[in-house]
């Protein structure tokens, strides 16, 4: 099993953990040939089988990640009975990570999972590249819709595989509450970013 360290994330959602951290260290090596920065990266145990099925899409660590998720989940004990990911920020790439782990947490855990409760109806920038926090939140207002006939009355689990800032997640949260009607939200990411930018 992938050894964690389970940290609280904060948030509008009633509780929420990310199972650790993304990377422990990374150091400025100089830049490629093309202009492009170079970073030696040391991640957690967790983090390096996120890099490697979020950016080389090996999905052969699919399993280990759930069994880990499914674990902390059992000691955590939230009363959801309904998984809805954050929906991915680059929506044209081949294999979606959050929607592959959220839809093997729900096999594993035997809790239902939509991927079409909360849908991204705006186009905005990957928000990586946005460091204000307010200027974050004015980009993702009106950016998704709820399916209130799938979450009203519903404790759910909104899962991601990063969290960075929280902005994304936050106003999910705030939405499924307000236009959803569901019960309560609890959060899980798999990583959490060092930095909240």
């Amino acid at each position: 099993m992938i050894e964690i360290k389970p940290l609280r994330i904060p948030g509008r959602w009633k509780e929420g953990f990310a199972l650790d951290e993304h990377t422990l260290d990374s150091i400025y090596k100089g830049d490629d040939e093309y202009g492009h920065p170079i970073f030696d990266t040391t991640r957690t145990d967790i983090g390096e089988h996120m890099y490697r099925l979020k950016y080389r899409s090996d999905l052969s660590v699919v399993n280990e990640i759930i069994f880990t998720a499914g674990n902390f989940l059992s000691v955590w004990r939230p009363p959801i009975d309904l998984i809805i990911p954050v929906p991915p920020s680059r929506a044209g790439r081949q294999i979606q990570p959050v929607f592959i782990l959220a839809e093997t947490l729900s096999k594993t855990l035997n809790i239902p999972y939509t991927n079409t409760a909360v849908t991204r109806v705006k186009d905005i920038p990957e928000l990586k590249d946005i460091y204000n926090y307010d200027e974050r939140l004015q980009l993702l207002e009106g950016a998704h819709a709820i399916q209130n006939s799938i979450t009203k009355g519903k404790r759910i689990l909104l899962f991601d595989d990063l969290f960075r800032s929280g902005a994304t997640m936050n106003a999910i949260t705030a939405n499924l509450y307000d236009f959803g009607m569901a019960v309560e939200v609890f959060a899980l990411s798999i990583t959490r970013t060092r930095s909240n930018k």
